[in-house]
């Protein structure tokens, strides 16, 4: 449109009405620095086993990703975030890191990687990478020395004689070592906690060391050492999964936000130009204590994931049934924004690896989610794209479990590209992939959506294209509701008007606004406009310009 962010936050962005959450203006001098990308990005989460297979193996690599990289710039992908791709013994599909500083065989080299990130950056795309820092492998170095020094503060170690009667405390795994005792695990048993020590140190038991001790620090120190490495070839930051853990007995996460404030210093100094984006699901207390962004998902937070479930999971307002509301949500994402502004971003994702379901759930249809989407890509957050949804892939149950997947492979199988053998994901025999292909001959694919212009890829493509088109769309831009039940409907900018329609019965609403009636249409699906009332058919939309 031509309008600058600056110009129009200076403008009607600013507007302050009743049932309206004003969006934060530009980052004042004394607010946190902020990685200018973000605020307009669009990130799209690359599960990489499964996304492409350059080889022939069966299992995703570096190299198809960067195969691929075109679809992402023709989608309007901004950002990509990587799950783990470092040496591992895949006990938990890559989040059971071995060695921090080299990518694991399966998916390429090192090098693999630069290529990757540099043909990225190349179409305006940026990649992060996955930083697992409150745990390790079992198989690390790390740990494996620490097993034959008693001496060693890596990991949380308690010893024999630190245990009464031999019980052990809670999540505390017995050595399968020479040394003994037993560690803290941070998951599953495989995955040690890493020493950043205790909020409350506890006279009595010795292994609760303070966040000052030198195991601490040192992990501090290694931690930054971690982040340099990859920032060097130049990733652009970094997702923190379970950001949460890593100081242990922290009640209000105290500490743990002032080591993630520490590491954020560090990163405003040395690379002002990274992001921190935590696996919190609670950005009111994630974000004030250092991330530059973190996710509205299904846990975290008050209510345990309550915002985001109560859009697509628990009688969600996004289902045919009309059983849910939108106010969960928005009463969440006004308290978590007040909290946050020019502090950081709240970012909404429409699914993830870890049971997030799928918009395409197995119960919501194909019909059902362009409205979904109207919504998720018009709403003041960084939407987070998981893959495949763009072309609505569907969650598949009843697979083997796969490298600790524990239930989470349903949201894990093969990309679609095309109607070819293994819908284009791998020249490998079937029974040689890492998981199977959705064995529905009606399954879309990424060439079947595209040369279909109704397709829901198609949609994506040009909400996207409008969200970047349009500072009013972004995370910045203001946002008045004017109601939250069927169609949840609200104002962009003091100028876009969203109205959407997830429900399978006709829903009404009388907009109080002059300009409604000779509104032009940017997208409508079923939506008509009478004076001031709005009727939206089951599973319609519109996004209405209400400036002509």
């Amino acid at each position: 449109m031509g309008v600058s962010r600056r110009s129009f936050m200076a403008g009607a962005g600013r507007t302050a009405i009743a049932s309206a959450f004003a969006a934060p203006a530009l980052a004042s001098p004394d607010s946190r620095p902020q990685p200018g990308w973000l605020a307009d990005a669009v990130l799209y989460q690359i599960y990489p086993q499964s996304f492409a297979d350059s080889n022939g193996d069966g299992i995703g690599d570096l190299a198809g990703i960067a195969d691929h990289l075109d679809h992402l710039s023709w989608l309007g992908v901004t950002a990509v975030w990587l799950n783990p791709v470092f040496v591992s013994p895949f006990t938990d599909a890559g989040y059971d890191v071995a060695d921090y500083l080299t990518v694991a065989p399966r998916y390429g080299t090192n090098e693999d990687l630069a290529r990757l990130v540099g043909a990225a950056r190349k179409r305006g795309i940026r990649v992060l990478l996955d930083l697992v820092v409150g745990h390790t492998s079992d198989q690390h170095p790390w740990f494996r020395n620490s097993l034959h020094d008693d001496s060693d503060r890596r990991y949380i170690w308690a010893s024999p004689d630190q245990l009464p009667g031999g019980e052990l405390p809670e999540d505390f795994v017995p050595s399968p070592g020479p040394r003994k005792g037993a560690f803290r695990k941070n998951f599953y048993a495989t995955q040690p906690a890493i020493n950043f020590g205790y909020a409350r140190p506890r006279d009595g038991e010795p292994w609760r060391e303070p966040v000052d001790a030198e195991g601490p620090k040192r992990n501090r120190a290694a931690v930054r050492e971690i982040m340099a490495h990859w920032l060097d070839i130049g990733v652009s930051g970094f997702r923190c999964d379970m950001a949460f853990s890593l100081v242990k007995d922290d009640p209000g996460y105290v500490e743990t936000g002032k080591l993630w404030n520490e590491l954020r210093g560090w990163l405003d100094r040395k690379y002002p130009d990274s992001a921190l984006i935590a696996e919190w699901g609670d950005p009111a207390t994630s974000i004030p204590g250092g991330f530059n962004a973190d996710f509205l998902f299904h846990f975290g937070g008050p209510g345990d994931g309550a915002p985001w479930k109560s859009l697509w999971k628990e009688h969600p307002f996004f289902g045919a049934e009309g059983t849910g509301t939108a106010r969960i949500f928005v009463d969440a994402w006004e308290k978590a924004h007040a909290s946050t502004r020019e502090l950081g971003y709240i970012s909404l994702p429409t699914a993830n690896h870890d049971d997030a379901d799928r918009l395409n759930n197995g119960v919501r249809t194909r019909a059902e989610l362009p409205a979904a989407f109207a919504f998720w890509l018009t709403w003041p957050t960084v939407p987070a794209i998981y893959y495949g949804e763009e072309i609505g892939m569907r969650m598949l149950d009843g697979l083997p479990d796969k490298e600790g997947s524990n239930g989470r492979q349903r949201n894990r199988t093969p990309m679609q590209w095309n109607t070819g053998a293994n819908a284009g994901f791998s020249t490998a025999a079937p029974e040689k992939l890492y998981l199977p292909i959705d064995p529905d001959p009606g399954r879309p694919d990424v060439a079947g959506e595209r040369a279909k212009p109704g397709s829901l890829l198609n949609f994506v493509h040009r909400m996207i294209a409008l969200r970047k088109a349009n500072p009013e769309f972004g995370a910045l831009g203001s946002v008045r509701v004017f109601g939250t039940g069927y169609p949840l409907t609200y104002l962009r900018g003091d100028r876009y008007l969203v109205t959407v329609n997830p429900r399978r019965e006709t829903a009404r609403i009388t907009v109080e606004d002059p300009r409604l009636p000779g509104a032009r249409a940017i997208e409508n699906s079923g939506t008509h406009v009478e004076g001031g009332n709005l009727t939206v058919h089951g599973f319609g939309y519109a996004i209405l310009d209400l400036n002509g």
